[in-house]
């Protein structure tokens, strides 16, 4: 069975990622399966970030490899916290990252909340065969954490369309509308001329 490696340690992440590439019967791995090695993210756009992310990783594993690099985009905020969503307030703490998010938005009038988060996705292969994809979802932020599903800012995001909270859907409705879903959606509509490549 062909591998490709999801450029990631987060559980979550890997299964989304898992679920919507079950139908090509390619074996999943993630940087979790491998020994470690340092990835330098310091690039300044979701894109740049997936790129070195997804570089790094083909030069150390020499497999197919595929690298996100996601956000939420807060308006409020300048467009806060954006490629420094998982470090806002401490590495990968959704805890901290969403008490940090709450107290900058503290006061901020319901129709200033406004935000949307994005995934930048980008696939590697070993010969230098690329495919770049982008996804968003709109929505604003609440006032206090609402669901138990999902991770990160699912909690505190609320789905415009879907008149919820993200952590409220299910991995099924979260994969249709998400961000990370919808950056996916449209890689998969070239996934097999970059898989032949």
């Amino acid at each position: 069975m062909e591998t490709i490696v999801v450029a990631t340690k987060n559980p979550g992440k890997a299964r989304e990622y898992a679920e919507m590439l079950a139908p090509k019967g390619i074996e999943i791995k993630t940087l979790a399966d491998f020994p470690a090695f340092a990835i330098d993210e310091d690039g300044q756009t979701f894109e740049e970030n997936a790129l070195i992310k997804a570089q790094t990783a083909v030069e150390k594993l020499n497999l197919p490899v595929l690298a996100d690099d996601s956000g939420l985009v807060v308006d409020a905020l300048n467009g806060e916290p954006g490629v420094h969503s998982a470090r806002y307030a401490k590495d990968h703490d959704d805890a901290a990252n969403n008490a940090k998010l709450l107290e900058k938005m503290a006061g901020v009038a319901d129709e200033k909340r406004t935000a949307h988060f994005h995934t930048t996705i980008v696939g590697l292969k070993p010969n230098g065969a690329q495919l770049t994809a982008d996804g968003r979802v709109d929505g604003h932020i609440l006032h206090e954490l609402t669901g138990s599903n999902g991770f990160g800012y699912d909690p505190l995001f609320y789905v415009d369309e879907l008149h919820c909270a993200m952590a409220e859907l299910n991995s099924e409705q979260k994969n249709a509308i998400s961000h990370r879903g919808r950056a996916l959606a449209d890689f998969m509509k070239h996934f097999n001329e970059w898989w032949q490549a």
